[in-house]
Parts: structure tokens; sequence; C-alpha cells
């Protein structure tokens, strides 16, 4: 019994000298659910930096230790995923992905102190919310509503049909963007209406759309619903271009479509890794360990949130989660990231013009315009 005890407190020991000497950043994302490619994706990035600031020494003589939590693509199940994540002494939280599931975590994280960095939840009032905890890699809506009027406009289009999904993210794109095109002279919105997400038919909908005889339709839903409406309007002989807003970035949506219904579809996005310069070295290092590069930008806009933390640790000489959110605040001006140079301002944006225009073209290829 005595040896036993003593083995208890030799192993309590050890446990709390490994703790103390640990830096615990925590991952919030959908392993699980409608969007797992994208948590998934998430995760992968976040443990190859991981395992690379260890291996150069960590931070302040400190191992980092990356602790993920599934939120399951839900709201409720991304409070509950969130709470954890502070239970287990996070100094910062990444993620998540999609502005429904990110905006039941902010308050949570803010009010315990804890800095959150989100890669995909890229609705406005996220950050209208005065939240000093609260940061994003990735732009705001408004920014990405610029871009797809300007796209529209470009390519000439006057009668427009707005489909979205009901979602945060998605009906205050579709709004913001109405308001932009609204202005242009000639520009008419014809169809302005919701699908329900996570159906297997989208015919009723899209023969409304095609009733109204737009000559574009602007998508800003989700990647799987996209993929489904490619197919279905190819089937049916709707041949009306579509644009997607940035979460129809993802590679499935040519896997659901298939290649001929995807190919002349449009999307707004943050850049792709293979089109950053800066991404190179990163991108090369992640298809030698996965064998792929990321299915998408926002496994990449995490990598980003990670590393403007670890910045910020570093900068702060591994300092407490307030210290953190300060040196992002005050201190990170045109830090070097993944994605470009990140700088956020006092709301919490990244700062500068990231989106761009996409096109998918006859081989399934993501081609910036």
């Amino acid at each position: 019994m005595k040896k036993l005890f003593l083995t208890a407190i030799l192993c309590l020991w050890t446990y709390a000298a490994f703790a103390a000497d640990t830096i615990k950043i925590g991952l919030l994302a959908p392993i699980t659910g409608a969007y797992a490619s994208e948590g998934q994706g998430m995760k992968q990035v976040l443990e190859l930096l991981t395992a690379d600031v260890n291996a150069k020494g960590g931070i302040q003589g400190k191992q980092v230790t990356l602790i993920t939590e599934d939120d399951g693509s839900d709201p409720r199940t991304a409070a509950l995923a969130a709470n954890k994540l502070i239970s287990q002494g996070v100094v910062a939280v990444i993620g998540t992905y999609g502005s429904s599931v990110t905006e039941p975590t902010q308050g949570i994280l803010d009010e315990s102190g804890i800095v959150q960095i989100a890669n995909g939840a890229t609705a406005i009032r996220l950050t209208e919310k005065g939240l000093k905890m609260f940061f994003r890699t990735c732009p705001r809506d408004d920014e990405q509503a610029k871009v797809a009027a300007a796209t529209i406009a470009k390519l000439g289009y006057k009668k427009i049909a707005i489909l979205h999904d009901n979602s945060t993210y998605a009906k205050g794109l579709a709004e913001e963007t109405r308001g932009l095109l609204q202005k242009q002279p000639g520009a008419q919105i014809v169809f302005f209406d919701a699908l329900t997400p996570g159906e297997n038919d989208y015919n009723t909908i899209l023969t409304k759309v095609k009733q109204a005889q737009p000559q574009v339709v602007f998508f800003t839903g989700y990647y799987k619903e996209a993929g489904l409406l490619l197919r279905q309007k190819k089937e049916m002989g709707f041949n009306v271009p579509f644009i997607g807003g940035d979460a129809t970035n993802n590679t499935d949506v040519v896997k659901i479509a298939g290649v001929p219904a995807a190919a002349g579809f449009y999307f707004i996005s943050a850049p792709l890794p293979q089109d950053l310069p800066t991404a190179k070295a990163f991108i090369d290092q992640f298809k030698k360990k996965y064998g792929a590069e990321p299915n998408s930008i926002y496994p990449v806009l995490a990598g980003d949130g990670f590393n403007v933390v670890v910045a910020a640790l570093k900068g702060t000489k591994g300092g407490n989660s307030a210290q953190v959110g300060a040196y992002l605040h005050n201190t990170l001006k045109d830090f070097q990231g993944l994605t470009g140079k990140i700088s956020f301002n006092a709301k919490g944006d990244r700062v500068g013009e990231v989106y761009k225009a996409y096109k998918v073209d006859a081989k399934g290829s993501f081609i910036m315009q």
C-alpha cells in the first residue's frame, strides 16, 4: 500500500510538472457532422504546425499541446465543446468553421477571457458585438459581397437570382450582395429566397428559380447543397450559370456535382493554397505527410490562426490569454501568414482585401480569374 501511495504521488508530481511545461491551444472544429471534411482538414493542419513548433523547441522552453474538441457542425454541441476547452486550460481557441456554429461560442470564450480566432465564420455581425477576445483570419461578408457584385457586373449579368439557406452566414451574404447589386444601373433581382439545407432533392426550388428567368444565380450556401444544385440543374436542362459564395469552396462540390455539371461554376473565395506563394513550403510539407493538398482554404486559415497565436505567445514570452489578445490587437502588424499578411483591427477583423473570383474548368480544377 505504501509503495502504491508513493507511486501515485510520483505520478501526480510528474503530471503537474508536465502540465506546467505545456502550453495548451484548443481547436474547435467539425470533426463529425455535415462539414467534417473541413474539420478534419483543420485538425491535420494544426497537428502539423504543432509538431513543427515543438520540434524547434516549443515556446519559452515549453511544448505546445493541441486539444481538439468536436463541434459536430452544430451550435449547441459547439457551446459545450467551448466549455470543455476552457475547463482544460487552453490559452486560445482556433475555430470554428461556419458563422452559425461559431456564434454561440463567442460569448462563452470571451467571458472566460480566452482568445478565439475563427477561420471560416465570415458573418458581419460576429465582430460588431464589441468582443475583445474574438478575432478571425477569414474576411467578412461585406468584403465578399463587394467582390461578388463586381464579378456579376463584370460578367455582364443584369437579371439575377439570389438563393441562400437561411443560415447566419448565407442569409447575411445574400442580403449584403442584394443591396450592392440594387445600386448597379440596370440590375434586377428577379428571385430572392431560401432552400432547406440537408435535403437530397432541390428540383422544386430550381423550378421556381428557372421560372424567374435569371441570367445568373448567386448561391450563398454551402458546398454540399451547391454540388447537388449544380448536378440537378444540369439533369433538368436548366443551363443558367451559377456563382457561389466562399462556403462552396471545397473540392467536394465537384465530387457531388460531377465534373460536367460543375464546369463553368464560379465562386468567391480567399485565395486557394495553390495560388499562395507564401504557403508553398507548408503545402509541400502537408502533401508529404497526408498525400494530398488541403481540400479547401479553411484549414489553411485555421493554420494562420494558430501561427498568430504562437507569434503572440513568443512576443509576450509565454503570456496568458489576456496578453495574447492585447498583442494581437496592438502589436501584431503585417504578420506573414500562410494566406498573406495578417493584421487585425479594433473589432478583431482581418485588415485588407483578400477575396478573389474562381472558376471551375473542364477538368474540375479551381482556376483563379
